[in-house]
């Protein structure tokens, strides 16, 4: 019995096919497939109908290789929806988080709704990016999408209608949203009425493990696959990463190193304290029904941005290559990774260079400087975030496990265990997968949840 993990991500999309023997999970990727953002109109845009098409060649090909799947298990990034109409029709395609229409907005937001109450009905990072706070900015621009739309889906939840033909919101990518209570696992009314969203939109909130149905007789007709059910897993891509890792300590944080870096620990119950306000902690779901007490930090995706450039400008470098030259430079000063100006720069070299210029700090030149500088202030805010997970658990941290695509920068994970003084494990770069995996396995009695 085989199962298909689809895992979208910021950059790139793909189809993994995985088995279960004994305990551990093999995996066949069978299809990649890029993910681009798309500005129309100044609007920053997913482009939902290519990624749909992708997935299923994607599977098409799965189906035609292997003949005993008996699962599909979608995982995406968090935060971003699409809207349905009452004919169950896509109205456009979903707006991607990092489009500047919630720029600002916050201060709005506090004005209906203060930033202390907010966070004790959510439990959720205060982010511009947050599904509320997009959903905000629509209603504050009268958008008309609202007064026709039927039902919101997440972007799993929505290639998952697509493809069975039901809708619902599942549960670790609901309490991305800041509209999910974690404490009554419901959504949570009072965001609703102050900000003027309507609720109507929401969907059955279901915890992975769910099997949310077949393929549908549409989409079997196209592509194969009769009787493969579609299981919710961890679908935002952070909770099926977490749910690959065995936990051997109760003081063991988790960081899902990506373009993004989540940084955390499992929780049995949500952490609402003006401290974890304070810090910036958000209480989101876990693939076992849990909580997951984490930070969002800006990752990889400052090095990336600049390897892309220097790409463009004819100066590309091998990034282990980048790595070993940035492992000899000296450079010592760091900047703040989570500073809005590295959000989404229109280069991010400049950005870096004004940045330390503002701050009276030196500047660097050299490809192997910037490197450094980015590598060195990403762990330097491990070790913040660490310390602030300590104070907010009340437990120590001694080990730090690190899964995902990041795991295999050498320097970070030196760097990082010099400056936190916690032991570094480094995990799977295919988590995400395995997690995915994990569960639609789980779903069928293969594994125990």
């Amino acid at each position: 019995m085989k199962h298909i993990a689809i895992d979208f991500g910021a950059g790139s999309g793909r189809v993994i096919v995985g088995n279960l023997h004994k305990g551990e999970v093999t995996l066949q990727e069978v299809h990649r497939f890029p993910n681009r953002q798309v500005l129309a109109g100044g609007r920053l845009y997913w482009d939902f109908l290519a990624l749909f098409e992708e997935m299923k060649t994607g599977l098409r090909k799965a189906f035609r290789q292997f003949d005993d799947i008996a699962s599909i298990g979608i995982d995406t990034w968090g935060v971003d929806f699409g809207l349905i109409d009452k004919r169950g029709r896509l109205l456009g395609n979903p707006v991607c988080y990092r489009d500047n229409r919630t720029a600002g907005i916050l201060g709005k937001v506090f004005q209906s709704i203060p930033r202390e109450k907010l966070y004790a009905v959510t439990g959720t990072q205060l982010m511009e990016i947050n599904t509320a706070f997009q959903l905000y900015s629509m209603v504050l621009d009268q958008d008309p999408a609202l007064e026709v739309a039927d039902k919101l889906l997440f972007m799993p939840d929505l290639f998952n209608y697509f493809l069975t033909g039901r809708a619902v919101n599942e549960y670790t990518i609901a309490s991305t949203s800041q509209l999910y209570n974690p404490n009554t696992k419901e959504w949570e009314d009072k965001v609703f009425q102050s900000l003027g969203i309507p609720r109507k939109l929401m969907q059955e909130i279901v915890f992975p493990g769910t099997v949310i149905g077949e393929l549908s007789a549409g989409i079997v007709a196209e592509i194969g696959g009769k009787g493969v059910k579609v299981v919710a897993v961890g679908s935002h891509d952070t909770a099926s990463a977490f749910a690959s890792i065995e936990r051997t300590s109760s003081n063991q944080a988790f960081i899902s190193s990506g373009t993004w870096s989540l940084m955390g620990i499992p929780a049995r119950q949500p952490i609402l304290t003006p401290e974890a306000m304070q810090n910036d902690f958000t209480n989101e779901g876990a693939a076992d029904g849990h909580i997951q007490f984490l930070r969002n930090i800006t990752g990889l995706w400052l090095l990336q941005n600049l390897m892309k450039e220097w790409e463009e400008e004819g100066r590309k470098r091998s990034y282990d290559e980048l790595l070993d030259e940035a492992t000899k430079s000296t450079w010592t000063t760091t900047i703040d990774v989570d500073a809005p100006c590295f959000n989404h720069p229109e280069n991010m070299g400049d950005a870096i260079r004004q940045y330390c210029k503002e701050k009276g700090l030196p500047v660097p030149v050299t490809q192997a400087e910037f490197a450094r500088c980015v590598v060195l202030s990403l762990a330097s805010k491990y070790a913040e975030v660490k310390t602030a997970l300590e104070t907010c658990s009340r437990q120590h941290i001694d080990t730090i496990h690190i899964v995902g695509g990041g795991a295999q920068n050498r320097l970070l994970n030196r760097l990082t265990e010099e400056l936190t003084g916690a032991k570094v494990v480094c995990g799977a770069v295919e988590a995400t997968a395995i997690g995915n995996i994990k569960v639609q396995a789980a779903s069928m009695n293969q594994l125990k949840h």
